[in-house]
């Protein structure tokens, strides 16, 4: 699922499946929820708010059931930037 980014403190970006109805956020501390049976102007709401972290405390939070999202596309980016520039060193850990 392809992202947008969302100018927020604490949520980085968002992506939505119209067909599935799923929105997806990836939260600034790393963990990422699937939203089940969210309508296309949620979505649309969500990426024009003023303050998105607010709009979905007050629209989308507590309206929505979600699962916890998979990371395997930071993880497989991590993964490619390790490989590009060596991984930490023992030191940064």
């Amino acid at each position: 699922m392809k992202h947008k980014p969302l100018h927020s403190n604490r949520l980085r970006s968002a992506g939505y499946d119209g067909a599935e109805k799923i929105l997806e956020i990836a939260f600034a501390n790393g963990s990422i929820r699937r939203y089940q049976g969210v309508p296309e102007p949620v979505w649309k709401s969500l990426l024009a708010a003023p303050n998105p972290a607010t709009y979905h405390e007050d629209r989308i939070e507590e309206e929505y059931a979600w699962t916890p999202g998979s990371q395997s596309t930071d993880a497989n980016a991590r993964k490619a930037l390790d490989d590009l520039f060596g991984g930490p060193s023992d030191a940064d850990q």
